[in-house]
């Protein structure tokens, strides 16, 4: 039963700093313009934040399997929940403002 309990939250974690850093890359993919033209925090604020939160994803995914520590940490938890606030506000509203054309785009607007 430990073994399974222990596999469990190892996947969780390896899906924890798969999320964080999904957030990464698209935080880095977005101008810099994009974020306060949103309303939302700068991007090197949001990378320092994500970047931690990979961070620190990664070292639980790594320690989890191998050294059977127990429940996730509270740092762990933290960076999934900014990862989560990523992902649900500031991904959708800055999604508007990434560069280069659309596919659904013609060469006089939308089609």
């Amino acid at each position: 039963m430990t073994s399974l309990l222990t596999l469990i939250f190892w996947l969780l974690s390896i899906a924890a700093f798969g999320m964080c850093a999904w957030a990464l890359v698209h935080a880095l993919r977005i101008p810099t313009r994009a974020f306060p033209a949103a309303g939302k925090q700068t991007k090197p604020l949001w990378l320092i934040i994500l970047g931690f939160a990979t961070l620190f994803t990664f070292a639980a995914a790594v320690n989890y399997y191998g050294a059977g520590m127990g429940l996730p940490s509270l740092l762990t938890i933290a960076s999934v929940i900014a990862a989560g606030i990523y992902l649900a506000d500031v991904k959708p509203a800055v999604n508007e403002y990434r560069g280069g054309g659309s596919s659904s785009q013609g060469p006089y607007g939308p089609w």
